[in-house]
């Protein structure tokens, strides 16, 4: 069990980089960073990762160091301390300005804007002190009060006209610019989340217009801007936000510089296992949380890794989960299975979920109200936002794209089975005979409608397993036909006789049950595999507690499955229970 006596918190959901530094929370050195942005930074710098992959905290940090007024105390020690020329020409010489946009969404328009109103406004507050100084004019103190002006009668909201939004920044800037005589740095994080949701919630038009108008003044024509910072999950289409904005340095996923920024790497995942006495758990969580590539690093979640480490610090023996998708309602996945029709992207998901590559053009210059237009499109949404990574190098827009890990691959699996129930409950014509089929012991019936269900399905399947294994797979997809008939039970692995059938069925009104063995026929030996599926189930007495609940009809199923084909044998056995 690992001693954490007096060992520094971790960091569950924080993002302030002040709080981390301060309050005793583990800290993964990302200080570099500043260097190398300070060394070759554009105007305008847009980061683009998947979502809890350190974002917001690098903001964070970026403002606490560039900032007027900055603590110095909080860098010491940290890899950007050891820069002392660039910390004496940086370091808290800046008015920055400093907003995230993750909060702005709303039902309509009229309440996003209110959501942007409020940050903006939350933000002007921190600079009270520009209504008391010499140095503004009149005029200047007007316009600041535009920016923080409340409506009493709406209990204290503040309220702007929308081109005082629009023109937000940039009079903050110019008004800050005047104060300090120096200008000014801005940072906005997760610029295009407002895109996102209006684009899910149907005011699209309406926030791309707000949004590329506030960005087009603070960005574009700003006089008191040094340089800006932003960050987001999409490199939204520059002729979409940024329209005649020059050259914004765009730093994506595929792009080497700042690679190792976002994310844990593997050095700093031993480190933080190594602190908490974890090491023992490294496999696993490289298993479930690694295998993303930005640039040329391969990094972790870092949100997965702190999330376990914490769940291991309170339970040692805590197994590796799924943390990542309940932080988003993973659409991108959604819609791809759903617009999965063909069997040439029905075959590449197979693939994708068995541990394989692919090879896709991607486009990393996109526009929300077109990213689910097209499957070319959701390829590029996956790989942007975290999905999918690639693998090897690519040749010029063409990537190996892969899964990045386990946890990824049970995201999937999990929209692939959602998919199928659903797809099995819409059909009911076809549900209904072979659930009749079944029951009557109807062999040829349930091979036929069973094959269909394979080749409707996408097959969840790893080529790398073992044998049985692939056949858990099967048996898996019969149970998802199963779970959806009323008055029926049915048990996957179920103990009966002297070990465990693959599916076991009860139907107890009509006081039949079936055992259901499945075989994985490698090379198609399709009728060998149902002889010795039924062979099995003789062998192991996997009847006997059907027998002993008085069931008078056992059926007894031999199925043989290689990839989407099947055979189906089936044996009746009528049987009463003596006195």
């Amino acid at each position: 069990m690992a001693d954490n006596g007096m060992k520094k918190k971790l960091p569950i959901g924080i993002d302030n980089f002040c709080k981390i530094r301060t309050e005793g929370f583990y800290y993964v050195d990302k200080t570099a960073m500043i260097r190398d942005l300070l060394n070759a930074w554009g105007e305008v710098n847009l980061f683009t990762r998947p979502r809890r992959f350190g974002k917001s905290l690098n903001m964070s940090m970026l403002k606490a160091f560039l900032e007027i007024g900055c603590d110095k105390s909080l860098f010491e020690g940290l890899e950007i301390s050891k820069e002392t020329q660039l910390c004496e020409k940086y370091m808290g010489q800046f008015p920055v300005i400093s907003i995230s946009l993750k909060t702005v969404h709303g039902n309509n328009f009229e309440f996003a804007k209110n959501e942007l109103c409020t940050i903006i406004a939350n933000e002007a507050l921190r600079f009270r002190f520009l209504l008391d100084s010499d140095k503004l004019y009149d005029e200047d103190k007007s316009l600041y009060r535009q920016l923080i002006k409340v409506d009493e009668s709406l209990k204290g909201t503040f309220v702007m006209a929308e081109s005082t939004i629009t023109s937000s920044l940039k009079t903050l800037s110019q008004l800050l610019e005047k104060y300090y005589g120096r200008k000014v740095i801005i940072l906005i994080d997760e610029y295009d989340v407002p895109l996102a949701k209006a684009n899910e919630l149907k005011y699209y038009d309406e926030m791309i217009d707000l949004i590329r108008k506030m960005l087009d003044a603070a960005l574009k024509s700003n006089q008191s801007l040094y340089f800006a910072v932003l960050t987001g999950c999409l490199r939204v289409a520059k002729e979409s936000i940024f329209t005649g904005l020059n050259n914004p340095n765009i730093l994506s996923i595929t792009t080497v510089r700042f690679d190792e920024y976002f994310g844990f790497t593997d050095y700093e995942v031993k480190e933080m296992l190594g602190y908490y006495g974890l090491m023992d758990k490294y496999d696993a969580v490289r298993d479930w949380y690694d295998g993303y590539r930005f640039g040329k690093v391969d990094v972790y979640c870092p949100w997965d890794v702190i999330s376990y480490c914490y769940e291991l610090t309170g339970n040692p023996d805590a197994s590796p989960k799924d943390y990542w998708s309940n932080t988003s309602g993973n659409d991108a996945v959604r819609q791809l299975i759903e617009k999965s029709g063909n069997e040439q992207t029905k075959s590449e998901i197979e693939a994708l979920v068995a541990g394989e590559t692919i090879a896709k053009e991607i486009h990393e210059d996109l526009t929300y109200n077109q990213i689910y237009d097209t499957i070319d499109n959701i390829w590029s949404v996956l790989f942007a936002t975290g999905y999918l990574t690639q693998r090897g190098t690519a040749d010029e827009d063409i990537y190996q794209l892969a899964i990045p890990n386990r946890e990824i691959r049970k995201i999937f699996t999990r929209q692939i089975t959602a998919y199928f129930n659903n797809m099995v409950r819409t059909n009911s014509k076809r549900f209904g005979e072979f659930c009749d089929a079944l029951k009557t012991g109807d062999a040829e019936k349930t091979e036929k409608l069973l094959t269909s269900y394979l080749y409707d399905s996408i097959t969840v399947r790893d080529s790398s397993v073992q044998k049985d294994k692939k056949e858990i797979l099967y048996h898996g997809l019969m149970i998802g036909i199963l779970a959806n008939v009323d008055n029926w039970k049915a048990k996957t692995n179920a103990d009966s006789g002297d070990g465990y059938c693959d599916v076991k069925v009860e139907i107890a009104k009509e006081s039949i049950g079936m055992i259901i063995e499945f075989k994985y026929a490698d090379n198609a030996r399709l009728t060998e595999g149902c002889k010795d599926a039924v062979a099995q189930i003789e062998r192991m007495d996997y009847t006997r507690e059907l027998k002993l609940q008085g069931y008078h009809t056992i059926y007894k199923y031999g199925i043989a499955c290689f990839k989407k084909k099947c055979k189906v044998v089936c044996e009746k056995e009528n049987y009463v229970l003596e006195e």
